[in-house]
C-alpha cells in the first residue's frame, strides 16, 4: 500500500501567474521550467532513492515526503563545518514544499513533522532545517523510527514570513499548511 494524504489543510488552491510589472509571460515560463526540473528531481528521490514517498496539494503548496536511511551531513560546530555521522538515528525524513503553480522550491519555511505509530503514540517529532543537497534542496533531519512498522507522518508548515514581490502575484502562501500522510510503511533500507 502506498502512503496517502488523508487530511490536508487548507483546501488545495493554485496561486496566480498573471502578467505584471514583475513578471512577463516568458518569465513565468522560466519559473515553470525551474519548477519542472525541481519536481522531476523530487519524484526521482521519492520513487527511486527513498524507501517510501508521497505528496499532497495543500493550500498553495505541494508538500512531498520522502524517507530514506539516516545519512551523515556537514554541520557547524563552534564555527567549523564538520562531517557528522548519524548516532542512533536510522532514518532521514525529507520534506519538500513547492509552489503549486510552478513547482519551485519554497525556502525559509518552518517545517515540523510528527511520526505516529498504529497505537497513536508519537514515535518521533521535530522541526526540519532546510538542507543543501547536491541535486535537491529540502527540509530534513535524521530520526529514530520504528522500522518494519506502518506509521502516520504529520507535516505542519507555518506560513512563511519572507516578503513577496509582485502586487498581482505575490499574495500567496498566506496560510499555515497541514498534511497527514497515512499508511507510511517503514521498510528497512
Amino acid at each position: 500500500m502506498s502512503p496517502s494524504a488523508s487530511i490536508v489543510r487548507p483546501n488545495p488552491e493554485t496561486p496566480s501567474a498573471k502578467e505584471s510589472d514583475e513578471a512577463a509571460p516568458h518569465q513565468h515560463r522560466m519559473a515553470q521550467q525551474q519548477g519542472d526540473a525541481y519536481a522531476t528531481a523530487m519524484t526521482h528521490m521519492a520513487e527511486k532513492v527513498a524507501i517510501t514517498g508521497a505528496e499532497a496539494h495543500a493550500g498553495e503548496m505541494i508538500v512531498a515526503l520522502a524517507i530514506e536511511a539516516a545519512e551523515g551531513m556537514y554541520e557547524w560546530d563552534q564555527g567549523v563545518l564538520s562531517w557528522v555521522e548519524p548516532a542512533d538515528q536510522n532514518a532521514h525524513i525529507e520534506v519538500s514544499a513547492r509552489d503549486a503553480k510552478d513547482n519551485r522550491f519554497i525556502p525559509e519555511l518552518n517545517v515540523h513533522v510528527r511520526v505516529i505509530d498504529e497505537e497513536d503514540q508519537t514515535r518521533a517529532e521535530g522541526t526540519l532545517p532546510m538542507l543543501w543537497h547536491p541535486w535537491l534542496y529540502h527540509y530534513g533531519s535524521n530520526f529514530v523510527l520504528p522500522m518494519g512498522e506502518t506509521v502516520t507522518v504529520e507535516v505542519e508548515i507555518a506560513a512563511p514570513e519572507f516578503p513577496r514581490h509582485d502586487q498581482k502575484n505575490g499574495m500567496r502562501f498566506k496560510d499555515d499548511v497541514f498534511v497527514r500522510f497515512e499508511d507510511v510503511e517503514l521498510v528497512d533500507a
